[in-house]
């Protein structure tokens, strides 16, 4: 029965390695392609940001000249004609039919700055559509890189329990010859096969938390719901250059999109400014129209004739009221710049700040793997000598399970180390924005 159980183990190792392998391995720049391709968010960002390429050229138009035309065609009733104290009333003949045509042209020359202002605020909103479209595919892409790490570590989780399963299948079979010998007790065996159902347990819980992150992934990059797919099986093995923190603050400084868009904002509080000073500047324009009136109602007898006039010339406007209304608006306006210009202060210490954090935490993952990695030499020998104790009757039963729980402790602490080094350093990536 023992030789089955081992058998039936064996099986299930090989056919999990097999499924593995048989996926389609995904690089990390794998991921970010298809999210680019296929992430819903980052579509949506992407459509905001056509938004404002058409309301930058709407914005635009407005420096064309504003043309008019207008037509219409009317009947006149007769008209009456009174003294001043409404006696003497004489009908007065109308011609019936009346003709009206007007073509207007206007162009603005000098508006104060409101339509460049206009134009540089669409250019800005443009700038700003851009730079949430770039850090959406930050975020999506940080979020993906997590998915994927905890991917491969579910992965290495469930190669490091399907060995410590084989291992413990090997135990229970040496101990049932010994058992057979008479040199082992029944509930020796008995508790290193509770300890095998424990490691079949977790091995469950791991393949059940691999199958829901994997579907985040695919539903995440909107791929067939079928698409198995498995992480880069070098990646552990990929070398991560640490920079300095100054190198990192600098990348930062440089490339961080939550900096562009404090000081686009800045920016666009600066054109409010402008745009409230207009209101206190006169507006100047060029004008130019044809007319094409009948009949002609100002004579009477009315004329039944059509009246043709055109003019061109030069129009001055200027609004007083502004000089009491917009003071407050402008002042409000400046207020606005001051508060961009302390915000945009206030992220970059909030990013120096992350910076630093990131950065030691990268160095504590180091640090971390270091130690792991003299863990799993540890516990290896320990489990080799307590083995060897166990099986020349030296060492308890007990002794035995604290050393294989042990090994499995480390061999998963060493995984979760290396891929933690690999997360610390997409995470100063991700803190800099060059991801």
């Amino acid at each position: 029965m023992s030789k089955r159980k081992r058998l039936i183990v064996l099986c299930c190792v090989a056919l999990c390695s097999q499924y593995f392998y048989a996926q389609t391995q995904l690089g990390i720049e794998d991921l970010f392609r298809l999210a680019d391709e296929n992430s819903q968010s980052i579509r949506t960002y992407k459509t905001s940001k056509e938004v404002t390429d058409e309301a930058l050229k709407a914005a635009k138009a407005q420096r064309l000249p504003d043309i008019n035309v207008a037509i219409s065609a009317s009947y006149w009733g007769n008209g009456k004609l009174w003294d001043r104290d409404f006696g003497n009333a004489t009908k007065i003949e109308m011609p019936h039919w009346g003709n009206n045509f007007a073509l207007e042209a206007q162009q603005v020359i000098y508006a104060g700055g409101a339509v460049s202002s206009g134009i540089r605020l669409a250019e800005l909103a443009q700038q700003m559509a851009e730079l949430d479209w770039q850090k959406n595919r930050q975020e999506i892409r940080f979020l993906l890189v997590g998915h994927y790490l905890d991917l491969y570590k579910l992965d290495n989780q469930t190669q490091v329990l399907q060995r410590n399963l084989e291992l413990t299948e090997q135990v229970i079979d040496n101990m049932r010859t010994r058992h057979e010998q008479g040199t082992v007790l029944q509930n020796d065996i008995t508790r290193y096969e509770l300890q095998r159902e424990n490691l079949k347990l977790q091995l469950a819980k791991v393949l059940d938390a691999r199958k829901i992150l994997h579907h985040q992934l695919v539903t995440t990059l909107h791929l067939p719901e079928n698409t198995v797919f498995a992480p880069d099986s070098a990646l552990l093995e990929r070398e991560i250059l640490t920079l300095t923190e100054n190198d990192w603050q600098q990348m930062a400084v440089q490339n961080h999109i939550g900096l562009k868009e404090s000081q686009t904002a800045v920016q666009v509080n600066e054109q409010k400014v402008k745009l409230e000073r207009s209101e206190r500047l006169p507006k100047i324009s060029l004008m130019a129209a044809e007319h094409l009136d009948g009949p002609i109602t100002i004579e009477v007898p009315v004329l039944d004739n059509n009246f043709n006039y055109w003019y061109v010339g030069v129009g001055v406007k200027y609004s007083l009221s502004s000089l009491f209304k917009n003071s407050r608006k402008l002042k409000q306006a400046r207020l606005e710049v001051r508060k961009a210009e302390e915000t945009h202060q206030l992220e970059l210490e909030q990013v120096e700040n992350a910076v630093q954090a990131g950065y030691v935490n990268f160095l504590t993952a180091f640090t971390d793997l270091h130690t792991q990695e003299n863990s799993v030499k540890l516990a290896n020998e320990n489990y080799e000598v307590t083995s060897n104790r166990y099986e020349n009757e030296m060492a308890l039963l007990t002794d035995m399970l604290d050393a294989s729980n042990m090994k499995l402790t480390a061999d998963l602490g060493l995984v979760n180390a290396r891929i933690n080094v690999i997360y610390n350093y997409y995470k100063m990536k991700y803190i800099t924005h060059t991801l």
